[in-house]
């Protein structure tokens, strides 16, 4: 009887101690990672007269700029052009998901007086580094 109590608190020892040891690890270090960004100016100008780009920083900081299509024409808002650009945005996202980054956050934001304005969409993403 007396062997088996002591076995016991031996048991139950030990399983403290382990629970101990690995409930109080050090916190691993937070995981640095490299970010990467690009944006997407919309123009929403009357007659097509706007500029619309997607502006792309590479590794290197060099700028990159894709044309975009103007969400006016001179007939007024035209469905084809947000479709290609909603087209050209995803494929890019599903260039860089494929390399590995990872879609982080969007931000949007807009500015626009009486007949002018754009759309501003920035896409931040982030790798491990």
């Amino acid at each position: 009887m007396e062997l088996n109590i002591r076995s016991s608190i031996i048991g139950a020892t030990l399983a403290a101690a382990l629970v101990a040891i690995f409930s109080f690890k050090a916190p691993s270090a937070p995981e640095a990672y490299t970010w990467r960004q690009f944006s997407t100016i919309e123009s929403v100008v009357p007659g097509g007269m706007g500029r619309s780009r997607m502006i792309i920083s590479d590794q290197a900081d060099q700028t990159i700029e894709k044309d975009l299509l103007n969400f006016y024409s001179l007939t007024g808002i035209n469905f084809k052009n947000v479709a290609n650009n909603d087209r050209l945005i995803v494929d890019n996202i599903n260039t860089w998901t494929a390399e590995g980054w990872e879609l982080t956050n969007v931000t949007t934001g807009v500015q626009s007086n009486d007949n002018n304005g754009i759309f501003i969409t920035r896409y931040l993403f982030r790798k491990p580094a």
